[in-house]
């Protein structure tokens, strides 16, 4: 199935029982046994079947084999948030002694995670100077676990070059790990490129409607851990916390899923409930028809800031000039997103006065939402990272970041348009009368 019908189908046939269409809400903590010997053959893994919510649950299992589907992976984790499965992919690779190596454009609750509290457990985060594979290689060493990016930085909206990525990991040993929350499946695929773990916040554009946290944890199922078992001993020698399991020997290609829902999701415990599954279903129906008008409003979101003499710059990749483009065409089809950032003219004061002026657009530190919304990174989402290392990850003091989302693209404009009169006042347009600045605004969105 092409990735629009698996939105809708993935993972997911009738229910055997009820025949009901829709995945049922299976809102239970635990499961009955048939007997000692069946309870032991489950704990076993032996048996196929559930056990307890916080390992499995038969609603949440359709959401993962529909975003492992979508990503064309292997199999899926999905977990309470999209910082856990942050956490539980990089710690499934990682012991006490070892190091990750990350490009510096990240969301700024993952650098918290890396910088700080990542090493107070023993695992060291090295974060490159750019997103560019030598850079990322010069720190690679023989404790390197893994290599860490986000396809689309938020909210730097840099694109990476997971292909020269994947080749520098393989190179030496070691996976790459790939957050593509803000393209999704539906416009890039980083297993296509040689990813071999892709994580996603659930709660943003695959949601797509800000009601529902979720992560999931996507394993492409072609690294081979037994290969590298002098790094990852974890995947090939048995586990004493779990009668001795070798995940390799158990779970064959699937064996980094096996650990990370044996290890981490059992003992760690940020469990998905079977309602947040179920709403997280719902959300990636139409997650192909909301991503092509995102990007589509997103083209004229960004073509009208960059034509206001009221706005001093616009990040965006679609821009033919963007240092990125190039990487747009490669990965995106030629596309941006619709996350952008922009500054308006008069600095961090009047980066303020337009966030405060904003009516139409919402002013929280989510992205992905059906709705458009803006945040000021600076004070919200990277204000405990330093000023240098604010403006490594792509936030200068008046930055704003854009998710455009999926309104009438006027309205959208419009509410900008109030904003940036509120913000720079003594900036003023050339002298056009409203039906020329109306029709100005009707462009077709090809940037």
């Amino acid at each position: 199935m092409r990735r629009e019908t698996i939105a809708v189908h993935g993972g997911y046939e009738d229910d055997p029982t009820t025949k009901a269409v829709a995945v049922p809400i299976y809102q239970t903590a635990a499961y009955s046994f048939e007997s000692a010997d069946h309870a032991a053959a489950l704990f076993n893994l032996e048996a196929e079947g559930f056990r307890y919510t916080r390992i499995s649950n038969p609603t949440t299992a359709v959401l993962e084999r529909r975003v492992a589907e979508l990503e064309g992976g292997l199999e899926a984790l999905c977990v309470a948030t999209g910082q856990a499965a942050v956490n539980y992919a990089v710690g499934n690779v990682t012991q006490l002694g070892s190091n990750i190596v990350s490009v510096p454009q990240l969301y700024g609750t993952t650098h918290t995670l890396f910088a700080h509290v990542l090493p107070n457990q023993g695992v060291t985060v090295r974060f490159a100077e750019s997103d560019e594979a030598h850079a990322i290689e010069a720190l690679i060493d023989d404790n390197t676990r893994g290599v860490y990016c986000e396809s689309v930085g938020n909210p730097a909206g840099n694109v990476c070059d997971i292909e020269a990525l994947a080749q520098v990991a393989h190179k030496h040993g070691v996976p790459l790990i790939v957050d593509n929350t803000v393209p999704t499946p539906i416009l890039l695929r980083p297993i296509e490129y040689g990813a071999d773990i892709v994580v996603h916040s659930l709660t943003k554009f695959m949601g797509g409607h800000g009601t529902t946290l979720g992560g999931a944890v996507v394993d492409a199922g072609n690294f081979p851990w037994e290969k590298h078992a002098d790094r990852f001993p974890m995947f090939s020698q048995p586990d004493a916390s779990y009668h001795h399991l070798v995940y390799t020997e158990h779970f064959k290609r699937a064996a980094y899923i096996g650990r990370c829902r044996s290890v981490y999701q059992r003992t760690a415990g940020a469990v998905l409930s079977p309602l947040s599954s179920f709403l997280l279903l719902q959300g990636l129906e139409t997650v192909a028809l909301r991503v092509e008008r995102h990007v589509e409003n997103g083209a004229r979101v960004a073509q009208f800031l960059r034509e206001d003499p009221r706005v001093e710059w616009v990040n965006y990749a679609g821009f033919e000039d963007s240092p990125w483009h190039g990487l747009a065409r490669k990965y995106l089809d030629g596309q941006g997103c619709s996350l952008m950032t922009f500054g308006v003219r008069g600095g961090y004061e009047a980066a303020k006065r337009f966030y405060d002026a904003l009516e139409l657009v919402k002013r929280l530190v989510n992205i992905g939402d059906a709705k458009s919304l803006a945040c000021h990174p600076a004070s919200t989402t990277h204000r405990q990272m330093s000023g240098e290392e604010q403006r490594k990850a792509g936030v200068t003091p008046e930055t704003l970041r854009i998710s455009v989302g999926i309104e009438h693209f006027e309205d959208i404009l419009e509410d900008l348009d109030r904003a940036l009169a509120a913000a720079t006042p003594t900036v003023k347009w050339p002298p056009i009368h409203a039906e020329a600045r109306r029709k100005k605004r009707h462009f077709d969105g090809n940037v």
